[in-house]
């Protein structure tokens, strides 16, 4: 099992990595017709509000003792699942 330090490596790469997929879906939604310029951005604001959860999540663990780490990480790792598949979702969606 991973330690808490490597994890939380680990789950900050993968925030940047999420930024980084936000602002090329932020750049599309400034091409994209009127028409669907709306349903984008409600779609950005949803993924942007589970991307600032998932730092929530990754901040209780970088504040937690090194044994309560291990019991929020369930949780945890089932906010990333959601934020990682609708992340990709939405790139599947908008391309």
């Amino acid at each position: 099992m991973e330690d808490r330090r490597t994890y939380i490596d680990k789950m900050a790469a993968k925030l940047k990595e999420w930024d980084a997929e936000l602002q090329k879906l932020e750049a599309k939604a400034d091409t994209v017709k009127a028409d669907m310029k709306a349903e984008y951005r409600e779609q950005l604001a949803n993924l942007h509000s589970k991307k600032d959860e998932a730092q929530q999540k990754l901040n209780q663990i970088k504040e937690t003792s090194e044994g309560a780490w291990k019991e929020l990480k369930d949780g945890i790792e089932n906010s990333w699942k959601i934020m990682g598949d609708s992340i990709k979702n939405a790139i599947e969606k908008f391309q």
